[in-house]
């Protein structure tokens, strides 16, 4: 999961959009959830966000040895 792209930061970029893009979806699903006492897509919403929240740490530490 490193860096293979020829001019350096833009597969970063593109996994740090992606993994809020997943987080903003499990939002929008758990408030759906709520909205219509579905219980299931507000578990599944907040499995979703502690997904992309866990990429996004990954992320982070990825930068840290980057420099």
């Amino acid at each position: 999961m490193f860096d293979t792209t020829s001019n350096g930061g833009d597969m970063g970029d593109s996994d740090k959009i992606e993994n809020k893009a997943d987080e903003l979806k499990g939002k929008a699903k758990e408030k759906v959830g709520e909205a219509t006492d579905n219980e299931q897509w507000q578990a599944e919403g907040k499995g979703e966000q502690v997904k992309a929240n866990l990429k996004q740490a990954a992320e982070k530490v990825k930068d840290a040895f980057r420099g």
